[in-house]
């Protein structure tokens, strides 16, 4: 008489090759969602993972707790607590934090194509809706950092959907500048820094420019607009890709070309619309980067 089979799905073995090869993995139910919690981990009553953003000791067999469950343990992910999960399995997620990666989901083809003229080329996952593209480092995630666009590495999960094409490059600045919040409105009698003493670009400081100072001084006069603009919300973002695209500009100078003193008068800007300093000067100095590492 033949024995029962002990059926867990098609995306077990995909999962077990995943943790092989040192990549933490989890089952998605229907709608590409983590399967809920069990009864004792619901609500979080369990106090939750280590690894959560606010660590707890449960040490639940289950795969409860979404991405905080994902594993390289071929003996957890091929247990009997994870079969039942495996059997209705629609698919199979990873945590790109655990990983060592960053994973920025384009939803859009508007998305894509942003992607494709301000981020390096790395290696490109097609989806359903668009690509993800995947970059070696991690960060913190977030949602909706643009039109179309999550970031998702720690403290998030990806679907998985093969291992791509192309070389993976390292996080760039720009991506970890999408996530980088900003308040650039103070509370009302609140004083958010002071504004930084101003300096001025000049030719003295750009010996090495091939552009005139009037095709500096308008463009730079441009992007300063374009910060001072955004008085209720967006001045570091615009900071950043301000510095981000005049830096571009030089790329093909022998230098140097006073990026410095063009840095600094972008941060004076944002910080005269509220941009606290340290953050005005986080986000110029990773446009300034972004444009170095795109030229590369």
């Amino acid at each position: 008489m033949t024995q029962p089979t002990d059926i867990r799905g098609e995306h077990l073995p995909t999962a077990l090759s995943l943790a092989a090869s040192g990549v933490p993995v989890l089952p998605l139910r229907a709608g590409k969602v983590p399967f809920g919690n069990c009864r004792r981990c619901a609500d979080n009553a369990c106090g939750g993972r280590p690894n959560m953003k606010r660590a707890g000791s449960c040490q639940c067999p289950a795969p409860c707790h979404a991405w905080a469950a994902a594993t390289t343990d071929t003996r957890i992910i091929n247990s009997p607590a994870w079969a039942p999960a495996w059997r209705e399995a629609q698919a199979v997620a990873y945590h790109p934090g655990g990983a060592g990666v960053t994973v920025v989901d384009l939803d859009t083809a508007a998305a894509v194509a942003w992607a494709r003229e301000t981020l390096p080329a790395t290696r490109t996952v097609p989806t359903t809706r668009g690509e993800h593209w995947i970059y070696r480092g991690v960060m913190r995630s977030a949602n909706a950092v643009r039109p179309g666009v999550d970031v998702k590495s720690l403290m998030q999960y990806a679907r998985w959907l093969g291992p791509g094409t192309g070389g993976m490059v390292d996080l760039p600045a720009a991506v970890r500048a999408l996530v980088v919040k900003e308040e650039t409105t103070p509370a009302p009698g609140e004083v958010v820094s002071s504004v930084p003493e101003r300096v001025t670009w000049d030719r003295t400081v750009a010996t090495g420019c091939r552009h005139t100072e009037r095709y500096v001084r308008t463009g730079l006069e441009r992007g300063l607009a374009l910060v001072q603009a955004r008085s209720e919300s967006g001045a570091g973002s615009q900071a950043f890709g301000v510095a981000r695209f005049l830096a571009a500009q030089h790329a093909r100078c022998p230098g140097p070309c006073g990026l410095d003193a063009i840095g600094e008068e972008i941060v004076a800007a944002a910080v005269c619309v509220g941009v606290p300093e340290p953050y005005a000067r986080r986000a110029v100095a990773n446009g300034l980067e972004a444009a170095v590492e795109r030229a590369a």
